[in-house]
């Protein structure tokens, strides 16, 4: 039997490469010179899309497969990916969640204390002869004991929130509504409301067009001058003009981000400020949850074409 042909919109690690490339005929996109053209030579063939979630596929490219049954996205978000179009023509969407959530909920943490401390100018600090210089580091902002907001109790904040409860903060969070696996941490309907009780605000839910900037200006002048706000989840989850205004006026005291519209160009205000930790979306980024995910993204297509029940379906 022939290898089923897959669309591939952009690069994985070379440990995914082969075993892809055992598994199917690819057809790498990204590497297309004359990307229409590789469209209208493979079109008929191609079943399969192998994606990143910060890739997806549009409608274009949907459309232009018209023997398209399935989309494997290398990330937990599927945002990206045009799922009105999928769902007029059956086609299935897959991610990859829980591999990645401990890692993502590690680097958030990480950020809310390496901000808070100013652990990347301490060690400038140190390296560049301040220290010796000039005595003492400034004072920083403690982490233990303050109030946290997760915002989106899903996976992944939820794993955020078992962390933070071991620096014995106070934990609540917003969500579509109350979760039974938190009954000791409160409950806000109002993502307003738990940005002014929170002193550090996560941002940690699927995005969405229900929550396209849904971090906006009332949520972020209520997190307020000495609060923070954190976000390992999408960029479109909060209002980048209203985030930067803040910052700059000092209406937000902090924000430590790991993903931003238009990544990897971000806009050059953020490169500005020092009140901001920027990371390079890399929340998933270690070895072991790489492999997990590219697995996964395999697993789904191997199911897929094999006639078996999808392992991790989003539609």
């Amino acid at each position: 039997m022939s290898k089923p042909e897959i669309l591939q919109m952009g690069p994985y690690p070379s440990w995914d490469e082969a075993p892809l490339s055992e598994a199917f005929v690819l057809h790498r996109y990204f590497e297309a010179e004359d990307k229409p053209a590789l469209l209208r030579d493979h079109a008929a063939g191609i079943r399969g899309i192998a994606t990143r979630g910060e890739i997806g596929a549009d409608r274009a490219t949907i459309e232009a497969l018209p023997n398209l049954e399935v989309i494997s996205v290398y990330g937990v978000g599927y945002d990206a990916v045009d799922l009105d179009a999928c769902a007029e023509r059956g086609i299935k969407v897959t991610n990859t969640p829980d591999v990645l959530t401990q890692d993502v909920a590690d680097l958030g943490v990480a950020m809310m204390l390496c901000h808070s401390r100013g652990m990347i100018g301490a060690e400038q600090w140190v390296r560049d002869g301040s220290w010796v210089r000039e005595g003492l580091y400034p004072l920083k902002r403690r982490v233990f004991g303050k109030k946290a907001g997760v915002l989106g109790l899903g996976r992944i904040g939820y794993e955020v929130a078992k962390r933070l409860a071991g620096f014995d903060m106070d934990i609540a969070y917003s969500d579509v509504g109350k979760k039974d696996y938190a009954p000791d941490w409160t409950y806000f309907d109002d993502p307003v409301a738990l940005a002014q009780h929170a002193d550090f605000l996560f941002v940690t839910l699927a995005a969405s067009a229900e929550t396209r900037h849904i971090v906006g200006t009332d949520v972020i002048n209520a997190v307020g001058p000495q609060g923070m706000i954190v976000n390992i989840s999408r960029a479109s989850n909060i209002d980048e003009e209203a985030l930067l205004a803040a910052l700059a006026s000092g209406a937000l005291g902090s924000a430590a981000l790991d993903v931003f519209e238009g990544e990897p160009a971000l806009d050059p205000r953020f490169l500005e400020l020092d009140n901001v930790l920027l990371q390079p979306h890399h929340a998933s980024g270690t070895f072991e949850t790489r492999k997990a995910m590219g697995k996964l993204v395999r697993d789904n297509l191997i199911a897929h074409f094999d006639g078996k029940p999808l392992l991790t379906p989003v539609n």
